[in-house]
């Protein structure tokens, strides 16, 4: 993503080699800015910001425990707890999103 590519140039770290095209820079999952001298153009993105979140649609849960499970043990277990709508899961795996 581009905001990913936003690195304050003294910050860079390079990712390439000399010479590298813009192309090729992107090709191998780098970012590529030519338009400040003296440090790396192709250099290493920052990583991505993920979250857990407990996903809204009642019928995307995944299972994650077991019929009767207790909320306090789904969510020992680092599961979501819903108890509602009846016939989907009530304790269910996070999903995880791209901030």
């Amino acid at each position: 993503a581009k905001c990913q590519c936003k690195v304050v140039p003294k910050q860079r770290t390079n990712c390439g080699y000399p010479g590298i095209s813009a192309a090729e820079c992107k090709k191998i999952g780098c970012c590529f800015n030519a338009s400040v001298p003296s440090v790396p153009w192709c250099y290493n993105p920052k990583p991505k910001k993920v979250r857990r979140v407990c996903p809204n649609d009642p019928y995307s849960r995944i299972n994650c425990g077991h019929p009767g499970i207790k909320p306090k043990d789904c969510i020992r277990k680092g599961c979501c707890f819903r108890a509602h709508p009846a016939g989907v899961p009530w304790c269910f795996f996070h999903r995880t999103v791209e901030e």
